[in-house]
């Protein structure tokens, strides 16, 4: 099997974790878990504002489908929120998120608006970072 006494694919993992951004080290965590949220939330612009709506809102308008694309997504950040070791309860926060922002935004209309004022993959990364911040200072990012 992969892994089990196979040097090369050993070698495909260790170079893999070397690449930036792709390791399972907080900071790598925390570099996609970012990505993933300003894709979902802040990808674009509506044209003649300064308002940002990510893949969220503009999945959220395909019936049943796209709701069920976001919530995959949000769920992947969960997935990475637990490979770092976060508590149940966190975890149980971001599970709740996702499914709110699930089960409204599921709601035709009603759930598109909402999907533009909650920003359950916003909240994720708030409760990641802190956490991050907390147990892996050297994982911050300073803006300049």
């Amino acid at each position: 099997m992969a892994g089990q006494n196979n040097p090369r694919f050993d070698e495909m993992m260790a170079q893999l974790d070397r690449m930036p951004g792709m390791g399972r080290d907080p900071q790598s965590v925390r570099q996609r878990v970012e990505m993933m949220e300003h894709m979902l939330e802040n990808a674009f612009v509506v044209p003649g504002t300064r308002f940002r709506v990510g893949l969220d809102a503009v999945l959220g308008v395909l019936p049943v489908l796209g709701d069920l694309i976001s919530a995959a997504m949000g769920a992947w950040i969960v997935w990475e929120a637990r490979n770092l070791g976060m508590s149940r309860w966190q975890l149980l926060r971001m599970s709740a998120n996702v499914g709110i922002d699930t089960a409204i935004g599921a709601i035709p209309l009603v759930g598109d608006a909402f999907d533009l004022v909650f920003r359950s993959n916003s909240r994720n990364l708030r409760i990641i970072r802190k956490h991050l911040d907390r147990h892996h200072p050297q994982t911050a990012i300073i803006d300049g």
